[in-house]
């Protein structure tokens, strides 16, 4: 099957191979325990592989690849009750999930896989009604999981989870539970009653998932940007639970910075007017502020190398005619920018992204009173993967972490990502590191 494969957009906290198909949770065929195999990439180890980073035709670039990839299907996972990290209760929570390879008889084989900020459990692969398509809805960290990758599906059995409060509320392939989600109690959307979720939240979701599949052990969670926080928290949380650990673009604290910066995000939500305090029905949201927010966004998540390129490809240049004339009008590179958000605003819910940006901010591993003290529990080897490019999840904080648990005593390890693309590096240009990821992933303890 040919693909042809845009380049791809995905933002925060975040943006094959002959396969498997996903397995159900009855699945229990052996996998191989062969060491390492030679990591395979479509574009080679030290390329950017942008097969996973464009649901919003991020840029022109197409790359062809004669690869088959992971065929997928998203199943439900569903508690009756739920109690929050806050101590308040959700009923009838539901999420989706993914999965890739096999689990094995004993269970001992399962990667968590834990997603960024605009993410979704669509790991890798393509869903089986997608399979013919010519442009497919393939998952964004494709290049680093499936037969033969750096997360090999030959030998794990790797497990996604949609996180709560999940940004793509009305993508018809995510499944979650938020403000968007009807309260069975008033039969109302939740809206701002709602109780605030944090990253503690969506690992226990993620837990017991795992618990009703018979899991008691992760062989390792790996996760990028908002996924990093939840992949920490993972370990310091459960540590008898998590024998190795990557952070990829990550953190081990949302820092005063870093929380400052987030509510930069929420800002045009609460401002636009059809907000109405989170009181707005779906077809009346407030969409003129979320695409404010996804600009910001997206900018905070690239480096100018990669934006000014792109305005290079636009024809940008300071003084355009229509700005120039118009005080309306905008700059090519703006109404580029404008276009990629608008577009994917209209699977997004506003008020899923001010929860999402709220969970990011209480953020520190282990929940406690400070990331020393959550660090301390943690038993895991790990391995942090920063961008030097990085202007979202800048590279000290993955460093500060790394730095803190060998100071504990832990086992711990980092290198970094350098590339031209931002703090997205962790999404487009992981698989250069693949080989040192399939490496840690088969490593002893």
């Amino acid at each position: 099957m040919k693909l042809k494969i845009a380049f791809l957009y995905c933002t925060l906290l975040a943006l094959p191979l002959i396969t498997t198909t996903a397995c159900s949770a009855n699945s229990a065929n052996s996998a191989s325990t062969e060491s390492v195999k030679s990591i395979a990439t479509t574009n080679g180890a030290n390329s950017a592989d942008t097969s996973a980073v464009d649901k919003n035709n991020f840029g022109p670039t197409d790359i062809e690849t004669t690869q088959p990839t992971l065929i997928t299907k998203k199943e439900t996972f569903s508690i009756e009750s739920f109690t929050t990290f806050g101590g308040k209760t959700i009923n009838n929570l539901k999420v989706g999930w993914e999965a890739y390879g096999h689990l094995n008889a004993d269970k001992s084989n399962v990667i968590l896989i834990t997603h960024h900020f605009s993410g979704t459990s669509h790991a890798a692969g393509v869903y089986e009604e997608n399979e013919e398509k010519t442009s497919p809805n393939i998952g964004y960290w494709d290049a680093l999981i499936g037969s033969g990758k750096a997360i090999d599906t030959d030998i794990y059995y790797v497990v996604s989870v949609d996180s709560l409060v999940n940004l793509n509320a009305y993508d018809e392939n995510v499944i979650t539970t938020g403000p968007a989600t009807i309260n069975p109690e008033t039969g109302k959307p939740w809206g701002l009653e709602f109780p605030v979720v944090t990253i503690r939240d969506f690992v226990n979701v993620q837990k017991a998932l795992l618990e009703s599949l018979g899991v008691q052990k992760l062989h390792a969670v790996v996760g990028p940007s908002m996924g990093s926080m939840q992949a920490i928290d993972w370990a310091s949380a459960y540590p008898d639970w998590v024998p190795r650990m990557i952070s990829v673009i990550g953190t081990g604290e949302s820092d005063a910075w870093t929380t400052a910066a987030l509510s930069h995000w929420a800002m045009p939500i609460r401002l636009d007017g059809n907000w109405q305090q989170g009181r707005y029905a779906q077809n009346n949201q407030p969409i003129e502020g979320l695409v404010a927010s996804l600009m910001m966004i997206t900018q905070h998540a690239l480096y100018p190398t990669y934006f000014n390129q792109e305005g290079n490809k636009l024809g940008y240049h300071a003084v355009e005619q229509a700005p120039l004339e118009n005080i309306n009008a905008q700059h090519s590179i703006v109404k580029w920018l404008e276009s990629r958000a608008r577009q994917r605003a209209e699977k997004m819910d506003a008020n899923h992204l001010l929860y999402l940006v709220r969970a990011c901010q209480l953020f520190v591993a282990g929940h406690g009173n400070n990331m020393d003290e959550g660090l301390k529990h943690i038993q895991a080897k790990t391995l942090f993967l920063p961008a030097s490019t990085d202007l979202l999840l800048m590279p000290y904080l993955a460093e500060a972490a790394n730095n803190q648990l060998k100071q504990l005593g832990k086992n711990s390890e980092l290198k970094t990502l350098n590339g031209p693309f931002g703090h997205l590096e962790g999404i487009v240009n992981v698989q250069a590191e693949g080989e040192r990821i399939a490496a840690f992933l088969s490593s002893d303890l």
